[in-house]
């Protein structure tokens, strides 16, 4: 496991990019570890390379990487993202190989072997950083919706994943929530917030200072990348 550097003082950190190029809304983002915060700020410089066109991650996808990588990794963070094809986690932060360890499932539904992957990722691989992806016009998000407004159930084991997220998009529609990507932007907040209550390696990490967790959504049109929510200490 790697060794972090604990701090107290909250750590903050705004998306870069140059003059005239696109950039994600500046959404304040705290964290208590300064490795978080340096963390958020490598994804926030890819998905800027990303949203610009200017990828360089393919200098670490070669023959060399990949030979590196034999003895072993160390990811900088750990990436909770939904299984759509539109937004694979390593092309949206233009990350490289070893960078980023990723775990999807549709509409990042959350399950036992979720868990264990994240925690792995904390307790054996020494991420910094642990980050919920959603995204708008999710598949799952629309299902589950769907569900709720008329009771049409999907078949299979899709079922299974609807029902995972129903109970959410419910919580979020007592709000006062009713566009689905105000929803998908609670989706991503509450997923967070599980992740923290279910997992007692994340919490502690957590309130050591070791870890920081932030939720965040895509933006399919632009690419962009904003997030919703960091350091969560109260879950609800």
């Amino acid at each position: 496991m790697s060794t972090r550097t604990a701090t107290s003082k909250p750590a903050q950190v705004k998306a870069k990019s140059l003059p005239g190029q696109r950039k994600a809304q500046a959404v304040p983002v705290s964290f208590t570890s300064d490795r978080a915060a340096q963390a958020w700020a490598k994804l926030q410089q890819g998905n800027a390379r990303w949203v610009n066109g200017q990828s360089r991650a393919g200098q670490s996808r070669n023959q060399q990487r990949r030979a590196d990588l034999v003895a072993g990794q160390q990811p900088f963070a750990a990436i909770l993202s939904c299984a759509d094809s539109r937004t694979p986690p390593e092309i949206v932060f233009d990350q490289g190989l070893g960078d980023v360890f990723v775990v999807r499932t549709a509409g990042h539904a959350v399950d036992d072997a979720v868990l264990g992957s994240l925690e792995y990722a904390i307790a054996a691989l020494g991420v910094d950083l642990v980050l919920v992806l959603g995204h708008e016009k999710c598949g799952a998000i629309k299902a589950a919706h769907q569900t709720l407004a008329d009771g049409t159930v999907p078949g299979g084991y899709i079922r299974d994943v609807v029902s995972k997220l129903t109970c959410d998009m419910a919580t979020g529609q007592n709000s006062g929530l009713v566009d689905l990507e105000e929803l998908t932007q609670w989706h991503a907040d509450s997923t967070a917030q599980l992740l923290q209550s279910r997992s007692g390696i994340l919490r502690d990490a957590v309130a050591g200072n070791t870890l920081g967790v932030l939720a965040a959504t895509y933006e399919l049109s632009s690419g962009l990348v904003h997030p919703v929510r960091a350091n969560l200490t109260n879950p609800a």
